[in-house]
């Protein structure tokens, strides 16, 4: 028990470093989490400690798996319904061309460029095609606009940018089987229940019970993560699908929620995007540099020239377009799943697993730190600061109460 102690006072560790850096820096911590997993990895390689940051741990995975459920969770809470049918048209047009172009573009280099197979240049074109909804969100989180339509509108790409990633893996490598009806099944019958089931829970045992809502929902996202799993699906999807339903009623509590992200971003998520950089192999990446910046090209580029035509139809604004972009250039969750997804199947060798888990992370930070340096709309934030002290004096008075 001690060394999971002692795991557990590093990682934590690691974290505040990480939140003091991202503080100075202004940039969001999840990027710096991830940069400072890679470094610290690469040092603990070097000193052949590599095994004492405890990253393969069953508990240190479980607490990374349970940051990304609860984050995309929030992530799909924040979609306003209202909000998601005034820009259906948006999001499915961006969120469509955020996967199809570099999916396209990275199989083919992949194929042609470096010579992989055509099953390995397919999985890459997988992995690299997606938008990390994780680094997304908690950009949209910590800049603010997760409040506003333009950053909703941005959430609710993502999300059809992965359902096609999800989708693709499925048909071109995951086994149709009688799992998958028994996961679809169940999961729309939950799900199509879970907004009443949950109504009824607050409405009878809120504020009198010890955050039961927060035990009710956590059961649901682990049941239909566990499904997920069995089934031979990702415990984020039904997560992410579980946070839009509950986005007109529950999630609408906004003490609630802000007290399910202090859970959330001060102790799950740390452990999963550390645990991400930690999984970049830097040697790997010194034998092979041009394979890395082949790939991470490929994608941003590919994402770019896809994305930026389409999104000047809905957002005329230079920064906006740029920033939105740029977002939907990011990659982590789905991608390092498609990608180990591939390794455990013998769809890609170790090396080509390290590139791809090594873009991946690469994509996550690089687009991120360009928007937010170069291409912010502060313009859409003006009035958001004020809105923001009023409602944390509302809640602390709340809480008091």
């Amino acid at each position: 028990m001690e060394h999971a102690y002692a795991v557990a006072f590093v990682w934590l560790g690691l974290a505040i470093v990480s939140a003091v850096i991202a503080h100075h820096l202004r940039v969001s911590v999840a990027l710096i989490e991830i940069c400072v997993g890679v470094a610290v990895a690469a040092v603990a390689t070097r000193v052949g400690k590599a095994e004492a940051l405890g990253s393969d741990l069953d508990w240190v995975r479980f607490l990374a798996s349970c940051g990304a459920v609860l984050l995309t969770f929030l992530a799909g809470a924040e979609l306003d319904p209202a909000v998601m049918r005034a820009k259906m048209k948006e999001v499915s047009v961006v969120g469509l061309i955020g996967f199809l172009a570099p999916f396209l573009g990275c199989a083919a280099i992949a194929r042609f460029g470096l010579g992989w197979n055509v099953r390995a240049g397919l999985l890459c074109g997988i992995a690299l095609s997606t938008t990390s909804m994780a680094v997304v969100y908690a950009v949209m989180l910590e800049t603010g606009f997760n409040k506003t339509e333009f950053g909703k509108g941005i959430l609710g790409a993502c999300f059809v940018n992965d359902l096609g990633t999800v989708i693709a893996l499925g048909l071109l490598f995951a086994p149709f089987t009688y799992r998958t009806v028994v996961f679809v099944a169940v999961g729309t019958v939950v799900l199509g229940c879970l907004p009443y089931l949950t109504e009824w829970v607050t409405n009878r045992y809120a504020h009198r019970t010890a955050a039961i809502r927060t035990k009710w929902v956590m059961l649901v996202l682990f049941g239909l993560g566990a499904l997920a799993l069995w089934s031979g699906s990702e415990a984020v999807l039904p997560a992410y699908i579980a946070g839009m339903v509950l986005a007109g009623g529950a999630a609408k509590d906004e003490f609630w929620i802000r007290r399910l992200r202090t859970l959330t971003v001060g102790f799950l998520t740390p452990f999963y995007f550390l645990r991400a950089g930690t999984l970049v192999s830097l040697s790997a990446l010194v034998s092979a540099p041009l394979v890395f910046f082949g790939l991470l090209g490929a994608k941003v580029t590919s994402k770019i020239f896809g994305l930026y035509p389409f999104i000047g139809l809905f957002r005329r604004e230079r920064n906006e377009r740029w920033y939105y972009t740029l977002m939907m250039s990011t990659g982590l969750t789905f991608g390092t799943i498609s990608a180990l997804y591939g390794f455990s199947h013998g769809i890609v060798t170790q090396g080509q697993y390290s590139f791809l888990v090594a873009t991946v992370v690469a994509s996550a930070v690089v687009p991120t730190l360009i928007a937010g340096m170069a291409f912010t709309p502060k313009h859409l934030l003006v009035g958001m600061e004020a809105l923001g002290t009023h409602k944390v004096s509302e809640d602390t008075s709340r809480e008091e109460d």
